[in-house]
């Protein structure tokens, strides 16, 4: 491998070196190890700029792309377009490419061809990167007349020579306790080590603060691990001066940077502040000069103002500009002054061109505006204190105009609409003649202020002649007041007039209103009564009471042309005025509108009449046509009640024949329904015409329902009743001759006074007849118990059924629960219960089933499983008891 300076300079040959890099590889592989950490870290800490690094160095740069990339960051150059391929021949030709621009740079490679470099080969491609190395980080170094590697020793001698136990003497063994890295950083930054507190016999820590600091505070990467170099006997060369040679360049570059901006900035600060003065003076000279522009106009002006406190103002603001204003524009006047000088001076002294103003913006441009200004002041001061005593005595003046006006103008605000009211069109006599006297009152205050009103033109007319400012508003209040005092001048002539006119009127009047509410009041009186009378509810019940309404009426109504011809008489002595009848609170208005209703209620009131005597003509007809139904109903019902009564006594023939009688009976009663319904129809119409009596019948339609339905009951009941005498005398046994003697002994009466109420019997004592003779029961007990029996809910009566019962009960032979146990035992065998199979082999399957069904478990000692209680059975059929 060879090295050597390009341009004709003196060349190096490295020959040597290549010798003993083949060597040390071979004796010691640590250092490859070492060297591989410290050239990738180099080559991270610049491809890092681009956003990238690379891992493995012998792999990374086998296609050549960072390769290029790393030598256009640390050159500042760019290289040829890279080949993008992914074949051996794009690769080869991106590292020719890099080591093309490398032997632009007078570098020779010997031995180290793209080939290597593609086929990853270690030794090659760290020789290449040495090489890159030396040419770009360390030849460049000098230091007092030496270079690269020597420039690079003697910069660690200088920069670490006070320290102790520091001795730079080589790029390996020198660093191995890391004192000297500590040194170098605590020679430039000395608030990053604490150099005092580090032991020489403590490399591990030493080399580690160092590193660490390095890479936190200087951006140096870390490229070595202090186990590397303090586990060696001999340190890499290479490794240690590429790591070295970081810390040159970081803190060489920063000093001549810091020395170099040191000087700018002493330079550029000093001719900021002269360019500042600058700035300031052409401001300030600005400013002032704009003021002094601004401020002359206005000490010139001599325009008087129109009021006096306006000039007052004017006084006032140039006292404020004399006391305010001024004195600090004279102060920056003096600054300004001082600036210039201070200025010029600091110009000179740093060898700088003194420093021209503007133009209009010298010093004495300044001090000639600043005398005009001066020479605007005089007199100004005495023009407004003239100014201000011509305004006073034209204030006074007017002042004294204006209070006059006020005065005037309060007095007749008010008088011009007052004399225009018409208030004595609405007033009485009484009041119009209060009205005149004030009227007449006025007249003499409307005299005494004439003198005024004159006053008053006077002084408008001295302000005209004196030029005062604002007299077009006076000529314009001095003429309105003179206008209204002629317009309240010709009102009041007019109303006096009016006044007089009116108290001649309501004099006449007075008199009309007199003789109007002398009449008015009885014909009101008598309307409000007649209208009281047509409109009076009225209920009648017959045709004469409508009949006598409506005579009455008729009287009423004959009077009505007499009323008329009043009622006109009584408005002729009335006239059309808004002032109230001081006589009467009867007013025209108020009659017509009565009599106008009275008109309106005669023909309301005789439609009235008539439609109530039309219902009651209505009424009266439904009254005589219910009466004449009602009064043919009614015996009716009362006959068939008394048939009937006999038929259920008298019972000949057969049960089949009387109840074959009775239904033929029943329908007879049945076919006379239509004439019920009629009757209905009928009451249905009295009750929508609210008619609540009828002379004519005696029947009520509520008397006739009951009737009725008391007669359609009874014949239901006795077919009912002989029906139960067919039941009971087929399941009893009992003859027609049993029946016939029963329904003797029920009709019968005997002295204790059995009593037939449609088939009821009721007593406290019973004829009984059981054959042939009769028996009598009597006793409360024996009583008692024969009640209990036909009449169990103590209504009081007998029925004919219940007495049958009693009697086929106490004459035959019937069933008992005791019997039917009795049964039961001899099929169970005497045993106290039964079977379901006993009681489906002696019993039909249909009544053994229901028995089955009904009967309770067996619960005595002597049971059996599926025994069935008989007994309780039984008892159920007959219920608690047997009677």
């Amino acid at each position: 491998l060879t090295h050597q300076y390009s341009a004709g300079g003196p060349q190096i040959s490295y020959m040597e070196q290549e010798n003993d890099w083949d060597r040390d590889m071979l004796l010691d592989p640590a250092w490859e190890r070492q060297q591989r950490k410290t050239f990738t870290a180099w080559c991270n800490s610049h491809l890092r700029k681009t956003g990238t690094q690379i891992e493995n160095i012998e792999e990374d740069f086998r296609d050549g792309l960072k390769l290029m990339l790393l030598l256009e960051v640390i050159s500042g150059e760019r290289l040829p377009k890279p080949e993008r391929g992914k074949m051996r021949v794009h690769n080869i030709n991106n590292v020719n490419k890099a080591l093309d621009f490398i032997a632009s740079k007078g570098v020779k490679l010997v031995s180290i061809g793209a080939e290597e470099i593609v086929d990853g080969n270690a030794k090659m491609t760290l020789g290449m990167i040495w090489t890159i190395i030396l040419r770009f980080a360390i030849q460049d170094i000098s230091v007092e007349e030496t270079s690269a590697k020597e420039g690079l020793l003697l910069w660690c001698q200088r920069k670490t020579a006070p320290y102790k136990n520091v001795n730079v003497q080589n790029f390996h063994i020198s660093w191995k306790d890391g004192l000297a890295f500590n040194a170098l950083i605590h020679r430039h930054r000395p608030e990053l080590i604490d150099y005092d507190k580090l032991r020489k016999d403590d490399p591990v820590t030493n080399l580690n603060n160092a590193f660490e600091v390095a890479e936190k505070y200087l951006d140096i990467p870390k490229m070595l691990d202090a186990e590397d170099i303090v586990g060696t006997l001999r340190p890499d060369e290479k490794a240690i001066m590429t790591y070295v040679s970081c810390f040159y360049h970081a803190f060489s570059g920063a000093q001549k940077a810091e020395t170099a901006a040191n000087r700018i900035c002493k330079v550029l600060a000093v001719n900021q502040d002269n360019e500042r003065l600058m700035e300031d003076y052409e401001k300030l000279a600005s400013q002032l000069l704009e003021w002094i522009r601004r401020t002359i106009p206005w000490l010139e002006n001599r325009t008087p103002e129109k009021t006096m406190a306006e000039m007052q103002q004017k006084l006032e603001d140039f006292r404020d500009y004399r006391r305010v204003h001024k004195p600090p524009k004279v102060q920056e006047k003096c600054q300004l002054e001082i600036s210039f000088n201070t200025l010029q001076t600091k110009l000179r002294l740093s060898n700088r061109p003194a420093f021209m103003p503007s133009e209009g913006r010298m010093v004495s441009d300044i001090n000639g505006s600043w005398q005009t200004l001066e020479g605007a002041e005089k007199g100004y001061e005495e023009w407004l204190l003239n100014e201000i005593r011509r305004l006073e005595r034209l204030d006074h003046l007017a002042e004294k105009f204006r209070q006059k006006a006020a005065i005037h103008e309060s007095w007749t605000d008010g008088k011009e609409t007052m004399l225009k009211q018409k208030d004595y069109e609405t007033a009485n006599l009484s009041e119009v003649k209060a009205l005149l006297r004030k009227h007449k009152a006025f007249e003499s205050e409307l005299t005494a202020h004439q003198d005024r009103v004159e006053q008053i033109a006077a002084i408008a007319q001295e302000l005209n002649d004196l030029d005062y400012y604002d007299s077009p508003s006076v000529n314009t209040r001095c003429q309105n007041i003179c206008e209204q005092w002629d317009v309240l001048g010709a009102l009041t002539s007019g109303r006096r007039e009016a006044l007089e006119n009116t108290e001649k009127q309501l004099e006449t009047i007075d008199e009309m209103y007199l003789e109007y509410a002398k009449r008015a009041a009885p014909f009101n009186n008598w309307m409000e009564g007649a209208m009281e009378d047509l409109q009076d509810m009225f209920i009648v019940h017959t045709i004469e009471e409508i009949e006598g309404l409506i005579t009455a009426h008729e009287q009423f109504k004959s009077t009505l042309p007499d009323a008329d011809s009043e009622r006109k008489i009584s408005q002729t002595n009335n006239i059309n005025c808004s002032v109230t009848n001081p006589y009467t609170t009867i007013t025209p208005e108020s009659i017509d509108n009565k009599w106008e209703q009275t008109q309106q209620l005669v023909p309301q009131r005789d439609a009235a009449l008539q439609e109530e005597r039309s219902k009651q003509q209505s009424n009266e007809q439904l009254r005589v046509q219910f009466a004449t139904q009602a009064n043919m109903v009614g015996p009716w019902i009362k006959t068939k009640m008394e048939e009937i009564g006999r038929i259920s006594i008298e019972m000949n023939g057969t049960l089949e024949d009387q109840l074959t009688n009775v239904r033929e009976y029943k329908e007879s009663i049945t076919e006379y329904k239509p004439n019920m319904e009629q009757l209905e129809q009928v009451y249905k119409l009295i009750q929508e015409a609210l008619i609540f009596d009828n002379m004519y019948t005696q029947y009520t339609m509520e008397h006739l329902r009951v009737s009725w339905e008391q007669l359609l009951t009874t014949i239901a009941r006795t077919i009912s009743e002989i029906e139960n005498q067919i039941l009971t005398r087929d399941a009893k046994g009992i003859s027609q001759e049993q029946l016939h003697e029963y329904r003797a002994s029920f009709n019968h009466f005997d002295k204790c006074g059995l009593a037939l109420n449609f088939g009821l019997l009721t007593h406290p004592c019973l004829v009984l007849s059981a054959g042939s003779p009769l028996c009598v029961f009597q006793g409360d007990a024996e009583f008692a118990r024969i009640m209990g029996i036909v009449d169990p809910n103590n209504s009081g009566a007998v029925t004919f059924q219940a007495f049958i019962d009693f009697m086929s009960r106490e004459t035959t032979d019937t069933d008992t629960a005791d019997q039917v146990i009795a049964s039961f035992k001899i099929l169970a065998g005497d045993k106290s219960y039964i079977t379901a199979e006993e009681l489906r082999r002696e019993l039909p399957s249909d009544q053994a089933e229901y028995c089955i069904a009904r009967m309770a478990p067996y619960e005595g000692p002597d049971g059996v499983p599926g025994a069935l209680d008989y007994m309780s059975f039984s008892t159920a059929l007959y219920g608690e008891s047997d009677l």
